[in-house]
């Protein structure tokens, strides 16, 4: 059995068509009695009523708090263990939650839905700056990531209820969701889906939102393994330093010569920085588990 969360602020165009969407592919499915829960983030329309209507249980919150804030109160309240996690503006399509629970049935931590497609692209500023983001996320977990913040997964409610008071209250909640889980060893599985057009406006600020997901990622590293991303500044500096000591060769100057000390001395302080971040989260962690 599943409960399918959908988190929903100002979504009165498309709530229903989601719901009804879910219960029609739901009712092919061998899934018995499947809990569709709303959790209404403080709309000032008539979203909640609307869900309430369609035969959605609904959470309410008096005032809007975030997407991830409202997955976390959907997750706690849900009924079942298995929990599905998808939009209220039809982005995302409901036919793949299927083959989603089969895959997460096999043995996964999650099951994600990797979008593609036209409307997944974009404009011409979301596609670089989701290539920094997928690149920062990719480092730091050490393998590929098809989609590091899609928004249709599926996953058990006890396993992540240890990683929620960690995980962001905004739309940043599956990109720290992604990183909680490849950081701690989790097996996370991918399913391609197709991305769809959205109903209603959307509610991300493209700027702000990255760099809110940005401080989330190095948040994440710094909690579940910090030697990667002072790996990662020490090569930086590495660089630096050899820039320096090449401009200094080629051009005669001392200035860079000092450049090219300064940051490798630097990089061995940024790295030494590193392992001392890296036992004091071997010891949190050992404490912890005493």
């Amino acid at each position: 059995m599943i409960s399918i969360v959908i988190p929903a602020l100002n979504e009165s165009g498309g709530i229903q068509g989601t719901i009804e969407s879910l219960r029609q592919i739901l009712s092919k499915t061998p899934e018995a009695d499947p809990e569709i829960l709303v959790v209404d983030d403080g709309s000032d329309d008539d979203t909640g009523r609307l869900a309430a209507e369609a035969g959605a249980t609904v959470v309410r919150h008096p005032h809007n708090v975030g997407y991830g804030q409202a997955l976390k109160s959907g997750i706690l309240a849900a009924r079942y263990e298995t929990i599905v996690i998808i939009d209220a503006d039809l982005t995302y399509p409901a036919e793949a939650i299927p083959a989603l629970v089969a895959e997460f049935n096999h043995g996964f931590d999650m099951v994600v839905g990797a979008r593609s497609g036209h409307h997944y692209e974009g404009s011409m500023f979301k596609g670089p700056l989701r290539q920094v983001l997928k690149f920062l996320v990719e480092f730091s977990a050490g393998r590929p990531i098809p989609d590091a913040n899609s928004g249709l997964r599926v996953f058990n409610r006890e396993t992540i209820r240890g990683y929620l008071p960690h995980l962001c209250n905004t739309f940043s909640f599956t990109t720290s969701l992604t990183l909680a889980y490849m950081l701690t060893g989790r097996f996370v599985s991918y399913l391609p889906i197709s991305y769809h057009a959205r109903v209603g406006k959307t509610k991300v600020r493209l700027f702000k939102d990255s760099l809110r997901t940005l401080q989330y990622i190095v948040q994440a590293i710094i909690y579940y393994n910090p030697l990667k991303l002072f790996i990662l500044l020490t090569l930086i500096t590495i660089a630096l330093a050899i820039t320096g000591f090449a401009t200094a060769a080629l051009t005669g100057l001392n200035a860079p010569y000092f450049l090219g000390v300064g940051g490798l001395l630097m990089s061995i302080l940024v790295f030494a920085l590193g392992l001392i971040a890296d036992l004091l989260r071997q010891i949190l962690v050992r404490t912890g588990a005493e």
